[in-house]
């Protein structure tokens, strides 16, 4: 139960890294500050979709498009934009042109993966550091 809690925290906080660098790099992507808290509602919510929709999106292609099954991650990432910005438009997150909206989804698929692989090493590595110390002392 801890790991899992420990991957879904791990998840939200690359997903929130993601947004944020699309964010700074895209004219086009834009976070609210004024509205954190719809941001954070945000972070949530695409972190659920982008966990829920992978597999879907992934079945689908399978079956019917192999073809496209290395784009399967960005895909998942541009649907669940999508939903949090156009669908659900209670949060700080404003998508406003092509740009923002096809480098965004890449940008963040790209931050989302590296960070759900580098962060929980960070992590670990300074529990296995603490805990060799440890046993050394």
């Amino acid at each position: 139960m801890i790991t899992l809690l420990f991957r879904a925290l791990m998840y939200l906080v690359s997903a929130g890294l993601g947004l944020i660098v699309a964010d700074l790099v895209l004219e086009g992507f834009r976070i609210e500050w004024d509205r954190w808290w719809g941001f954070v509602v945000c972070i949530v919510i695409f972190a659920v979709l982008q966990s829920v929709l992978a597999p879907w999106v992934s079945k689908l292609a399978d079956r019917y498009a192999p073809v496209l099954m290395g784009g399967i991650g960005i895909f998942s990432t541009l649907i669940s934009l999508v939903v949090v910005v156009v669908l659900l438009p209670i949060g700080g997150l404003r998508i406003v042109d092509l740009t923002g909206w096809l480098l965004g989804s890449v940008i963040v698929w790209l931050i989302t993966a590296l960070g759900s692989v580098l962060l929980p090493l960070i992590f670990l590595r300074k529990k296995v550091d603490k805990a060799r110390s440890r046993r050394g002392a």
